[in-house]
């Protein structure tokens, strides 16, 4: 018999007993949608986290100077000294002081994140004015009161108006807003839009420290991001003599890092998952097995009438091979549907990638296959005269 003759007659095995092979394929059903599912939530964790990251710029580098049982210190002068040396690979770089402190904005006291920054913290993490102008080298040479909010600040909760001129209070002292940051999160309160920026050298005069101790790069372009970090961390050297002192990070570092992590924790949860497929190959061979028993006579038939033990064998396999293959579709559009179900629950696009579903339609055939060979082989070594007998 052919591929196609042993295909068709299996399509009719299975139509002429819907239920019984519904049941035979269920642990297949259940294990391929289980990887399908675990597999999209977890690639839509990955774009969410990417696409969060690319919003916060995959060229910027975080740099941290501890300094902890040292004298020895950089200023920030060198700082941009050395963007400046290296300006093939570095394009921006910037201050990062958080102040700790009230902010009164009118009659109402306000919990927000206060940050003194340099004139090009606006380019590094490549945002837009909205209204006004952003913090510029004078403010910062002269310590001018002066701040930039997000677009928070802009709505009419805050301030009733526009709130370019207007003034709140940091730590008691006023500050005049003299521009607003376009949109980046929602625009409420405790979220990214919620902030206050002043010139780091007003942040250096609250925080009470004689140093600046974290400062924010951006390289030049995605493909010299290690090479500007390079540059940064051979200067720090020169200055601290020991790398322990400070550390610069990169974005795509850390998203690398944390893209690897999640898929060994998928790849773990889809394993634990896989196991079902394994309880549905099983359920495939038992039903073959009974198939075997029930179909004994009809083998002892066909090989009266010349059929070779590789014919019987290859029918038994492809009826497996076929059972587990319908099971590994159903399986993969249940699991789509479940994952496009459970995504919005998390606000995430939950979708397997292509490479996902071609893996878990393959181990689904591969199972069916491998575990209907033992009834294969029972059923091909029967012997004719014995298999006729059968009632």
């Amino acid at each position: 018999m052919s591929f196609l003759q042993c295909f068709l007659l299996a399509i009719k095995g299975i139509s002429t007993s819907k239920m019984r092979a519904f049941l035979t394929m269920l642990g297949i059903i259940i294990g391929v949608a289980s990887v399908i599912v675990i597999t999209g939530l977890g690639n839509g964790m990955q774009n969410y986290m990417t696409d969060m990251f690319e919003g916060m710029g995959t060229r910027t580098l975080n740099i941290n100077l501890t300094g902890r049982g040292s004298n020895r210190t950089i200023s920030v002068d060198r700082m941009y000294e050395i963007a400046e040396e290296n300006k093939e690979v570095i394009s921006y770089i910037s201050p990062k002081v958080t102040v700790q402190g009230q902010v009164r904005c009118l009659n109402e006291n306000m919990r927000t994140s206060v940050t003194g920054v340099g004139e090009d913290y606006l380019l590094i993490n490549s945002w837009e004015i909205l209204s006004g102008r952003f913090i510029q080298y004078f403010d910062i040479a002269e310590r001018k009161k002066v701040c930039v909010v997000g677009s928070y600040y802009a709505s009419n909760d805050v301030f009733g108006t526009s709130p370019v001129g207007q003034t709140l209070k940091i730590n008691g002292e006023a500050y005049t807003i003299v521009g607003i940051i376009e949109e980046i999160a929602d625009s409420t309160q405790n979220s990214t839009d919620d902030m206050v920026l002043i010139p780091y050298s007003n942040a250096v005069k609250f925080s009470r420290n004689a140093t600046i101790s974290s400062y924010v790069a951006s390289a030049s372009s995605d493909e010299s991001v290690t090479q500007a970090r390079v540059a940064i961390e051979n200067e720090l050297y020169k200055v601290f003599l020991n790398d322990d002192l400070y550390s610069v990070i990169s974005m795509t570092e850390i998203l690398d890092t944390m893209n690897e992590m999640m898929d060994i924790v998928v790849g773990i949860l889809a394993g634990i998952a896989g196991i079902s497929l394994l309880v549905g190959g099983i359920g495939i061979m038992n039903i073959m097995l009974v198939s075997v028993t029930e179909r004994t006579r009809e083998i002892g038939i066909r090989k009266a009438l010349g059929a070779k033990q590789r014919d019987i064998k290859s029918q038994f396999i492809i009826e497996a091979g076929t059972t587990s293959a319908l099971g590994g579709v159903i399986g993969i559009a249940f699991g789509m549907l479940v994952a496009s179900m459970i995504g919005p629950v998390f606000d995430i696009t939950a979708l397997p990638k292509i490479d996902s579903i071609l893996l878990a339609f393959s181990i689904s055939v591969g199972v069916g296959v491998l575990f209907g060979f033992l009834p294969a082989n029972k059923a091909a070594k029967l012997n004719p005269i014995d298999a006729l007998r059968n009632e």
